[in-house]
């Protein structure tokens, strides 16, 4: 089964970090080297990692759990609606609100205040509301939807996060540490990786890279859960686990080092 190719990362600028004075020596198992000021990835780790993550995210959306899709960088948005909503999935891609997590019950309030709304639109209740009225429920509305529309249909804490980018997701990592959520997570060469449970080393910060990262995610979440697939009219793709995990484990022939315009400077 192929998940990912080394082509198709290198193609997506994935291997691209940052600068090599803004980097997080933490990191340093998952570089390669240095070209022109800038630190490599080790696109063997990623892939070797996609290869694991799909197999767990499957095997997670095979027993019904719930993972939240976060990525609120422009960047990003875009995509992690289109992916999460693809796969059933909730997400944030908008501005995360602190206590998502660690304060739920009252967010769930305001997701019930939303949901009222929504109702009251469409049981013609708005019809008999004045005008000033209906204006102003409607940029309650708006506001509500625009933080919370993406997590409205969850009824319950997620069983672990998909983040972009964990130093612009900080509040959320650190939500979900405390609660011990897992967490999934793309890794450029500035982020922490000991504060996920699950690093993909990656370029979070190119829109290519993302989308393969977060499409992977949720392409796993449909191969591992049928229902959920049906439920939004795809056909699911079949997921052998035993055989993914095998190609999990096989070594990866190709490396960074033989595509053209790779090669390193000073190693990290």
């Amino acid at each position: 089964m192929s998940i990912l190719t080394l082509h198709e990362l290198l193609e997506a600028g994935a291997h691209f970090g940052h600068q090599t004075n803004r980097w997080n020596p933490k990191m340093r198992p998952f570089i390669f080297g240095a070209r022109n000021g800038i630190y490599i990835i080790d696109l063997q780790q990623t892939l070797a990692r996609a290869r694991g993550v799909y197999t767990q995210v499957a095997q997670m959306a095979a027993a019904g759990k719930v993972i939240l899709f976060v990525g609120t960088k422009r960047q990003g948005q875009e995509v992690i609606q289109q992916e999460a909503s693809r796969c059933g999935m909730p997400y944030v891609n908008h501005r995360w609100l602190g206590g998502t997590l660690t304060n739920f019950e009252t967010v769930k309030k305001s997701i019930a205040k939303l949901k009222g709304i929504e109702t009251m639109k469409e049981d013609g209740t708005y019809d008999l509301l004045q005008k000033k009225e209906v204006g102003r429920t409607e940029k309650l509305r708006a506001k509500l939807d625009r933080a919370l529309g993406g997590v409205k249909n969850m009824s319950r804490l997620p069983d672990a996060l998909f983040v972009v980018d964990t130093v612009r997701e900080s509040i959320a990592v650190a939500e979900a540490n405390k609660l011990r959520i897992p967490v999934i997570a793309m890794v450029d060469t500035n982020s922490d990786p000991t504060k996920v449970q699950i690093p993909i080393p990656a370029n979070d910060d190119a829109v290519r890279a993302i989308q393969l990262v977060t499409r992977l995610i949720a392409d796993a979440v449909l191969a591992g859960n049928p229902n959920a697939a049906e439920l939004l009219g795809i056909e699911p793709e079949p997921v052998d686990i035993a055989a993914t995990a095998l190609a999990a484990t096989e070594p990866v022939v190709e490396s960074p080092a033989a595509a053209p315009g790779l090669l390193p400077g000073n190693e990290a």
